[in-house]
């Protein structure tokens, strides 16, 4: 997997994240007007001697944590890979690492919620690389000496590694005017035989308009042939809600998202004569006309894996169950409803489902959580997750505990987040567990991302916010990868 979360939208203006011309004048005060400091006498801070310098001390971290996206021909706006790449940007940098907005992860521990485990690939900087940051840029972005700089830094192939196949639609789809766009792709992978599918990855062909992508699997022939007729010779279709056949979720895409690697006894299982069904929400927000080709790329197993990834999404409720107290939780008021009033600073939405005991007419097994996600829009800022476990309660974990928080909530910056353990140590999950996910959402004209949002729709102030698909409306959804023993 790469180390660097991907921006959608790497051509419009980021909600929330100061300009350019914002962080230099900010980090000019900090540093008396961006000038040097002068030469002072050594050992005296703001020296050549003590000071930060880009060879010795940053280039190190920009190569660990950074140059994946910021190197020429990557996802990012700039390359930080030389001294003068980063020198022009250093009070930018400083900003916007000591506000943890870079590098981009959501996932981040608070007071409220400390999950057990650690992620796999978190590229958080530490307390001390965010102080280099600071040190490097009040001292005036010193070189330093060439020859204190790391070996020459190769970035790793963008992309899924190890791809096996490329798939994508028959034909490009074009979008256009100010309505969001909900179309099925119909994509025969042509499987002759049992495939175990280990990785995949989404590539948008038109970031600017590609809201988020849903991959399912039609994998028995009525399904498939289903599939084939409502694409007609296109293979494609209008969809709201799903594909509209009957299939499978197999892995999600939005902002931010990364190549998803299993381990290598984990796979999902595509039967012979599978149909994919590609769900894309386009945005299109007024833009001319934009042609997308989204693809997605696919590695497999040689044989049937020791566990069975089985991915669902769960969220976005409407009701309440008072028997069960399942369901959309009243709230303050005791009314039972998605909706978030337009100049609420601080709104709960608050959902609580419980794991069933059955499955199709069995029991449910035993679960272990591998990956898990947070999903909301523009008007999102916090999302947590968390579990009440109920009569089962496995060695080790807990009764209740909580397995993500995404507390400063960025639409840009999506990905699902993995567990860094082995597979027998994972959250597990059974039948009358209790899933609590609790959404706060900012619909205000503070929160950037609703000012963005009203501008492409020629909106000059908030409108109260309701449960929908589009940009405009909002969600509160958990995305669950769990492992099932074959």
């Amino acid at each position: 997997m790469t180390t660097s979360a991907r921006p959608t939208h790497p051509h419009r203006p980021r909600p929330g994240r100061p300009s350019l011309a914002a962080a230099l004048g900010a980090a000019a005060l900090l540093a008396g007007c961006g000038t040097s400091p002068s030469p002072g006498t050594p050992g005296t801070p703001g020296t050549q001697a003590e000071a930060v310098t880009f060879h010795r001390d940053l280039e190190p971290v920009l190569q660990q944590r950074c140059q994946g996206c910021h190197s020429p021909g990557r996802i990012a706006p700039f390359s930080l890979v030389t001294y003068a790449d980063a020198r022009a940007v250093a009070p930018l940098m400083a900003l916007q690492t000591g506000a943890q907005a870079m590098p981009p992860w959501g996932a981040r521990g608070t007071s409220d919620c400390q999950p057990r485990f650690p992620w796999k690939d978190d590229h958080r900087l530490t307390a001390a690389q965010i102080k280099l940051f600071a040190d490097w840029s009040l001292a005036g972005a010193p070189e330093g000496d060439p020859a204190d700089a790391p070996p020459p830094y190769s970035p790793p192939p963008d992309g899924l590694p190890g791809v096996q196949q490329t798939v994508q639609p028959v034909q490009p789809f074009t979008t256009a005017g100010n309505d969001d766009q909900f179309q099925c792709f119909v994509i025969d992978p042509g499987f002759q035989s049992a495939r175990y599918l280990n990785g995949w990855h989404f590539i948008a062909g038109s970031p600017r308009v590609v809201h988020h992508a849903l991959l399912f699997a039609a994998s028995d022939a009525g399904a498939a042939a289903q599939a084939r007729t409502k694409g007609g010779r296109a293979g494609t279709y209008p969809c709201f809600g799903g594909p509209e056949v009957s299939a499978s979720l197999v892995g999600a895409w939005a902002p931010g998202g990364v190549p998803t690697e299993l381990p290598s006894n984990v796979a999902t299982t595509m039967a012979a004569g599978t149909v994919f069904v590609m769900q894309i929400h386009y945005h299109p927000a007024g833009s001319t006309a934009q042609l997308d080709s989204t693809s997605v790329q696919l590695r497999f197993l040689p044989s049937p894996p020791e566990w069975q990834l089985l991915t669902t999404l769960i969220g976005n409720l409407g009701s309440y169950d008072p028997q069960t107290g399942d369901g959309l939780q009243p709230d303050e008021q005791g009314k039972v409803e998605f909706r978030i009033p337009a100049n609420a600073a601080s709104k709960v939405i608050d959902q609580v489902v419980t794991v069933p005991q059955t499955i199709f007419g069995f029991p449910l097994p035993e679960l272990r959580l591998l990956q898990i996600g947070t999903h909301m829009h523009y008007v999102g800022r916090d999302m947590r997750i968390e579990i009440q476990r109920g009569e089962t309660v496995a060695a080790g974990d807990p009764k209740s505990e909580c397995l993500i928080d995404t507390p400063e909530w960025n639409f840009n910056w999506q990905r699902a987040y993995q567990y860094d353990v082995p597979i027998d140590q994972l959250p597990r999950v059974h039948g009358g567990d209790k899933l609590r996910l609790r959404c706060r959402y900012d619909n205000t004209m503070q929160n950037p991302f609703v000012v963005t949002a009203l501008a492409q729709q020629h909106l000059a102030s908030p409108r109260d916010v309701v449960l929908g698909e589009t940009t405009l409306d909002e969600m509160c959804l958990g995305v669950f990868g769990a492992l099932l023993k074959q």
